[in-house]
């Protein structure tokens, strides 16, 4: 499945819909820091790893940047300590 997720500047979130539903993971900018804040997937798109695509677009779009990142949800936090790889672009607590 390839989703579009769409950056929502205005909003500061990144968007994407499947099979009607919305999913978002909402972020503000502070200086040089992608800040995560939530990420929200209805239950009728669990487990079919939406949360991860915006969680690593939100990454890349951080490194493309030359932004750091700080998760202030708990899935962030959780998602980039799976992923070590992703641990340079990291500030605060995971």
């Amino acid at each position: 499945m390839e989703l579009v997720i769409i950056d929502n500047t205005q909003r500061q979130r990144l968007e994407v819909e499947v099979d009607g539903h919305p999913s978002v993971l909402e972020y503000r900018i502070e200086g040089a820091t992608l800040v995560i804040r939530h990420t929200e997937v209805p239950e009728a798109l669990a487990g079919r790893g939406i949360a991860s695509a915006l969680m690593k677009h939100a990454v890349d779009m951080a490194r493309a940047n030359a932004m750091q990142v700080e998760p202030r949800c708990a899935y962030a936090a959780s998602w980039l300590r799976r992923h070590p790889d992703q641990a340079d672009l990291v500030v605060g607590d995971t």
